[in-house]
């Protein structure tokens, strides 16, 4: 029984990427985000569990996969093209099908997403570090950011779990400045899924600062950025993620 306990928490991690695809279809970009975070922690708590137990199986590293897929690659891919296509059904085209060909970009997400995983379970230089952006990252930043664009689309602020202290609003933008932003910025964070820059993983051995000083500092800002920013401070914490990585590496 041991050995399918890594199993099992692989599987509630596609369970609640199913959810979030069912979610982003529906408009709902707030529950869909929460059922990816929740699938992430699952996913976390998978590889700890292997660990932890000594419970690697081949089986394993294939079925964890073929979950990331969906709750990091597919998930995050429907909620950029739902809101990609509300977004480009408030222009109005000359063509009806014009403002569909930037649906296509959201596609770029689960098709480098699983590019990368593959790369990944056949590249034995990522044991104890990641070369390129971790999937579960890049969803997370995804669905961060297309829930903080879904509420400033409606005017809300954005505030943090102190809102006394921090309270944003961003201009409204114009629709096609949003289309472009999204579709650039998806193909440009998918290739950081397959590139070649080192980045560190969030794997402790030891508590020693030493050995974790990049961890520790990322864990910091972390939480600092999402109690001021809410939901925000997700996606600014990969970016800070991304950074981070490349500032390590050159030290």
């Amino acid at each position: 029984m041991r050995k399918h306990i890594p199993n099992l928490l692989t599987c509630a991690n596609l369970a609640f990427g199913c959810y979030a695809c069912i979610l982003a279809l529906d408009g709902n970009y707030y529950g869909s985000m929460l059922a990816i975070i929740v699938a992430a922690g699952f996913d976390f708590a998978d590889g700890f569990a292997a660990r932890l137990l000594k419970a690697y199986s081949t089986i394993g590293k294939d079925l964890d996969s073929l979950a990331d897929i969906v709750s990091f690659g597919v998930a995050p891919g429907l909620m950029v093209f739902d809101f990609l296509d509300h977004v480009q059904k408030t222009i109005h085209w000359s063509h009806p099908l014009t403002g569909k060909v930037f649906l296509l970009f959201a596609f770029v997400i689960p098709i480098f997403s699983a590019l990368r995983l593959a790369k990944f379970n056949h590249d034995d230089r990522q044991t104890d570090s990641f070369i390129g952006l971790p999937v579960p990252a890049h969803a997370l930043f995804w669905t961060s950011l297309i829930y903080v664009l879904s509420l400033s689309m409606e005017g809300t602020a954005i505030s943090g779990m102190v809102p006394q202290l921090i309270s944003i609003r961003i201009p409204e933008m114009p629709s096609l400045f949003i289309l472009l932003f999204i579709s650039i910025t998806a193909v440009c964070s998918s290739l950081l899924l397959v590139s070649e820059i080192p980045m560190f993983s969030m794997k402790i051995k030891s508590p020693a600062w030493k050995d974790n000083q990049s961890r520790y500092v990322l864990m910091v800002i972390a939480m600092v950025l999402i109690v001021g920013f809410g939901f925000f401070g997700i996606t600014l914490s990969i970016l800070f993620f991304v950074c981070l990585s490349g500032i390590s590496k050159k030290i």
